[in-house]
């Protein structure tokens, strides 16, 4: 029986509460930490734990025993609390996105080395049957050589959304839509795909003035083998459509699920390919599913690979990879320039102090909270079709 903390307890940590009380043959949480102690103690008592509370990860470490964290904090608190449960000899399953920067990644994997313990990172969205399915699909090759592939993550959140202190800040947000809403598109994109060899990006903020960083970007990434990639993030999206999209050499899928195949016709022009459609569609419906959803497929894979039962699929080197393809994004839309990847130590916003320097400051913040009267929030809409 794994024994489990919760570091940080704001909304995104009753997905993982309710993971491991899903899980709890195996696991059981027995810890909540949060600067606001009495927002940890109303959330045991909304999930039914009768647990000690802590107000950081010293007291947690001073306090009680346990076995797994989960790390549910704002993005810049990351880093260091990651580091020092693991350098405590604890295994941590970190919500994205991993860091602020990639020389916080690196310390967190070089942690996590040093530990012998394991590094996850939340990419829940991996776990969904859709999304599975056309892995399996794409790697069977049916579709052909992908030419185009297309992110489309798209959000709408109102002006209140930046009132939250750290919100809307490079400090301690760490960047806009790119990196903290498109970041579940982004970690698709690149297991799908592969991290691109060269990203041009613009980033922008259209409609959100109490807020330093962006909410849109829109970014073209481009392969030495020809392949291209566009993605858009967006926090100004009425209706939230979200979408990744495949253009083969034979046919076109899409999550939501969506095939189209066309055919040459003599003069060239297109006409409908049916019997390609079939076949990629039965493919499809023959693809299992996967067992479990969300956060409970994910934190069940954690806890399966901590006993050593099955390997860790989203571990801190992907988690890195898809910082780097926001950190490439963001180097791109604020310096005006292609970038190459990978990224070298020396590049501009490798590091926390070269992402505060060289990020533009599309506003200053004048309004701030410590929290909202509600937590409650919104996962997306379309990655579960």
């Amino acid at each position: 029986m794994l024994r489990i903390a919760i570091v940080g307890t704001g909304a995104i940590a009753d997905s993982h509460l309710q993971a491991y009380l899903k899980w709890n043959a195996e696991a059981r949480v027995v810890a909540l930490v949060d600067l606001f102690p009495e927002k940890a103690r109303a959330k045991a008592e909304r999930f039914g734990l009768s647990v000690p509370v802590f107000k950081d990860c010293a007291a947690l470490l001073a306090g009680t025993e346990f076995d797994v964290a989960s790390v549910c904090l704002p993005p810049f608190e990351h880093a260091a609390a990651t580091i020092a449960l693991l350098e405590a000899g604890k295994h941590v399953l970190t919500e994205k996105p991993m860091a602020t920067c990639l020389e916080e990644c690196d310390a967190m994997l070089a942690a996590a080395r040093a530990s012998g313990r394991l590094l996850g990172v939340v990419a829940q969205n991996r776990y969904k049957t859709p999304i599975a399915k056309l892995k399996r699909l794409l790697d069977a090759g049916l579709i052909g050589r992908v030419l185009h592939a297309q992110v489309d993550s798209l959000w709408w959140r109102g002006a209140s959304y930046y009132d939250l202190w750290w919100r809307g800040t490079w400090a301690q947000e760490g960047g806009g839509c790119t990196l903290n809403h498109a970041v579940h598109h982004l970690d698709l994109f690149q297991w799908l795909m592969g991290m691109p060899d060269e990203v041009l990006s613009v980033s922008l903020n259209l409609a959100h003035e109490n807020s330093e960083v962006e909410d849109f970007s829109a970014s073209i990434l481009t392969y030495n083998d020809g392949r291209v990639g566009q993605i858009t993030a967006s926090l100004v999206h009425h209706g939230e459509e979200q979408r990744l999209v495949f253009q083969g050499e034979r046919a076109k899928v899409a999550v939501p699920w969506e095939v189209q195949a066309m055919r040459a016709r003599a003069n060239g022009f297109p006409e409908d390919h049916p019997e390609l459609v079939a076949e990629i569609q039965s493919f499809y419906d023959a693809t299992p599913g996967v067992e479990h959803e969300g956060h409970d497929g994910q934190i069940a894979n954690f806890l399966r690979a901590v006993a050593g039962r099955e390997p860790l699929l989203v571990d801190g080197v992907q988690g890195r990879r898809t910082l780097e393809l926001v950190t490439a994004m963001y180097q791109s839309g604020h310096l005006g320039q292609r970038v190459r990847l990978p990224l070298a130590p020396d590049a501009p916003f490798y590091t926390r102090a070269g992402l505060l320097h060289h990020a533009r400051h599309f506003h200053e913040k004048t309004r701030s909270v410590e929290n909202f009267a509600t937590n409650d929030i919104t996962l997306g809409r379309n990655l579960g079709r």
